[in-house]
């Protein structure tokens, strides 16, 4: 147990750093390019040439935020739920809710994470490349497969640790507030 508490720790610190540069790359590019298109009146593409896309890279940087982002936010409990029905029923329906939906909700992701990955197949297949950078478009697609996975076993470790313990969780380590 204690080997699977440091590979967790060290996946959360990696989709930490991940995520974070993800949000930086974001705002370098985004920013960066308006101020260029003020200050010099040409966007980045235009000083750097066209091998060089902000629009792309901004691109490919949101793609990796957002499904490397599934995981994270499972594991913290700050996904988006519906949750009035959860938060007005009585603890026994709530207990039951917490179960239920983490496992459906992985059935879910690990579905789509199936289909991103033939996804995925096809495009390293067909050598497709970006428009303005011309790189692999697979790069992009990439990280899409291994979001849905890791955030599919999030969502089976939340509906473990409801299983395992009395109080109702919508996380490894947040309990319900209710």
């Amino acid at each position: 147990m204690k080997v699977l508490r440091v590979l967790d720790r060290g996946l959360m610190k990696l989709e930490e750093h991940i995520l974070s540069y993800s949000i930086i790359l974001i705002a370098i590019m985004i920013v960066g390019n308006v101020l260029s298109r003020a200050i010099f009146g040409k966007s980045w593409t235009s000083l750097f040439g066209q091998s060089f896309s902000p629009q792309e890279m901004s691109t490919f940087a949101v793609t990796v935020a957002t499904f490397m982002g599934i995981s994270y936010a499972a594991r913290k409990g700050r996904h988006i739920s519906m949750s009035a029905f959860f938060d007005l029923a009585p603890y026994k329906i709530r207990k039951a809710l917490a179960i239920v939906i983490p496992f459906l909700t992985a059935i879910v992701l690990f579905i789509l994470m199936y289909f991103a990955y033939e996804y995925f197949i096809s495009l390293y297949e067909s050598k497709r490349k970006t428009t303005a950078m011309e790189m692999y478009a697979y790069y992009l697609a990439f990280f899409v497969p291994i979001g849905f996975g890791l955030g599919g076993l999030q969502f089976l470790r939340n509906m473990w640790v409801n299983i395992r313990e009395k109080e109702v969780y919508l996380a490894q380590d947040k309990k319900d507030y209710s």
